[in-house]
């Protein structure tokens, strides 16, 4: 089975942990998604994550963060640049989510960064996803 869109199967098992109100979620491992889940652990969107060696390409196991009410953290999570249809920004056309309350993760010359640290360095990219 080949997959054609890792980032999407990624953001759709995160969605789908959330939306069943799941404490943790396994997902197929790589350097992409190591620096997605980090940057989301940086952001407080997720509690932690785990990497797990099961001696082929490895998982993460991210533990989901939910508030005093049982409610998720994540609100949403939408991918922008897909296979058919890359979405690169230059450094003035950085997007803003839901007026800064969320985060755009963009792949970029640098790796993988948000959007306000795209700003602060002055560099564009391709615009993976959004999370609010």
């Amino acid at each position: 089975m080949t997959m054609t869109d890792p980032i999407s199967d990624y953001l759709t098992r995160v969605r789908n942990a959330v939306k069943a109100n799941h404490k943790k979620v396994d997902i197929p491992s790589s350097k992409i998604k190591r620096s997605i889940t980090q940057i989301l652990q940086d952001y407080n969107f997720i509690q932690s994550y785990i990497n797990i060696d099961d001696g082929k390409q490895g998982l993460i196991r991210i533990y989901l963060k939910y508030d005093s009410n049982e409610q998720p953290i994540i609100k949403g999570l939408r991918r922008i640049s897909k296979p058919g249809c890359r979405v690169y920004v230059d450094k003035e056309d950085i997007p803003r989510v839901l007026n800064n309350l969320g985060i755009a993760l963009m792949t970029t010359s640098q790796g993988v960064m948000t959007d306000k640290q795209a700003k602060k360095v002055g560099i564009g990219g391709e615009v993976l996803c959004y999370v609010w």
